[in-house]
């Protein structure tokens, strides 16, 4: 899923391109796209767009006549910058958003429709699209603490609370646990303020690092490879592959449609966190250590 990284550079990239110029017309070619029915999209043609920003994950273009087009990338969403008139390629194309300069394509991978596009009016209707978490890059480190000990959870899931944190997934939260050595699990009530700390200038810069790598990128161009899974990561979306620091394997929890990517040396003292699923399953064969996982590996080879 995009996260702010990835819609910060987005939103650069469509303001040089975008914002000033009229939007033509709305081509849907999915009608499972569009959630709301009030005002109607084609209310949007023939409108200027007059500012871009970003609600946690969502892009929002703010149009003339105080209406906002909100859309949400979800898992597989990705836009593309094409000529005048370009169609949407396939059974993944969802929307064309028609510019005289060029054409916004939106697509989706997959078999699951999940991104959404809503046409509100007035900004109290585009609050209703806000979950209220706190930017981290324009917090200090009381409004850091406040918001993060608010709720007693393990850290990985405080970071990816879009009510507690806005934009940030699965894919920097790993990144930002391991620059800042701290296991995914560790309960954010039980933080010391030094940890609090540690890991309130880590998710900074860690967002700031990836917003300029993107940049640097990207260019004058279009974003075209938005990933989490990205050259340069540390651990994310690589189980199996050595941690850039400390060489050992990178181990991971699944579940459901998530997947918890950590090193066990650098952030969890050597232990291998069970998978709850699985914990069940393989009962007391499941390694406790990341030295026992080794020595079983040697021992299979």
């Amino acid at each position: 899923m995009p996260e702010l990284p990835d819609i910060v550079v987005y939103l650069e990239a469509l303001e040089k391109r975008v914002v000033g110029q009229t939007l033509q017309r709305i081509r849907l070619t999915n009608p499972f796209l569009l959630r709301s029915v009030d005002p109607p999209i084609t209310a949007a043609a023939g409108r200027k767009v007059v500012g871009l920003r970003r609600l946690g994950k969502r892009i929002v273009f703010a149009l003339e006549g105080d209406l906002f087009l909100v859309l949400h990338l979800m898992i597989a969403g990705r836009l593309h910058w094409k000529k005048p008139g370009a169609k949407p390629p396939g059974k993944v194309g969802l929307a064309a958003f028609d510019f005289s300069g060029g054409t916004l394509t939106l697509t989706e991978a997959g078999s699951k429709r999940r991104a959404s596009l809503y046409l509100v009016h007035g900004e109290d209707s585009l609050r209703a699209h806000d979950r209220g978490g706190l930017e981290a890059l324009d917090a200090d480190l009381s409004e850091f603490t406040r918001v993060l000990q608010a709720e007693n959870h393990t850290v990985k899931r405080s970071l990816t609370d879009p009510r507690l944190f806005s934009g940030i997934g699965n894919a920097y939260s790993d990144e930002i646990l391991h620059a800042a050595r701290m296991s995914p699990l560790t309960l954010t009530k039980k933080m010391s303020d030094a940890d609090i700390c540690r890991l309130y200038e880590v998710t900074r810069r860690t967002l700031q690092d990836w917003i300029e790598r993107q940049r640097q990128e990207v260019g004058d161009g279009f974003p075209e490879n938005v990933t989490a899974f990205r050259k340069g990561m540390a651990v994310h979306g690589r189980f199996g592959q050595p941690c850039p620091v400390c060489g050992s394997a990178v181990q991971r929890i699944v579940h459901a449609d998530n997947e918890t990517n950590y090193c066990p040396r650098c952030q969890t003292g050597g232990k291998v966190l069970a998978d709850r699923s699985l914990s069940r399953l393989l009962k007391d064969d499941w390694p406790r250590s990341i030295d026992e996982l080794e020595e079983r590996k040697i021992k299979e080879d």
